[in-house]
């Protein structure tokens, strides 16, 4: 679910900084996941996807990005009626819980 080699290669790079990242990554995501609507364009809900599974690739989520990644192509496909939002949402959450959850294992 979560790149922790790619997590720990982050927190080395960044030092202090890390912890503010992760913050504003959080912050973004969910930002990103309130502006998904089906019923939009679908040019604008593959660009929200796009959007978060760059940042999902750039935290370590792999599972929450490889699930954008297939949604984003659903809606440049002219399926964004198929794109399951919920799971795309569940699936940002349990990223979220597994990555909350495992740093302090990270950093021992």
């Amino acid at each position: 679910m979560i790149d922790w080699s790619h997590v720990a290669e982050l927190r080395s790079d960044m030092g202090e900084a890390f912890d503010e990242v992760v913050e504003v990554f959080l912050q973004e995501v969910e930002e990103g996941l309130a502006r998904l609507d089906p019923a939009g364009p679908a040019e604008d809900l593959a660009a929200d996807l796009h959007f978060l599974k760059g940042a999902a690739l750039n935290l370590g989520f792999r599972e929450f990005a490889a699930l954008c990644a297939q949604s984003e192509t659903q809606a440049n496909n002219g399926e964004a009626a198929k794109v399951d939002l919920p799971a795309v949402r569940r699936s940002y959450e349990n990223s979220r819980v597994a990555f909350i959850d495992g740093l302090p294992k990270l950093a021992a």
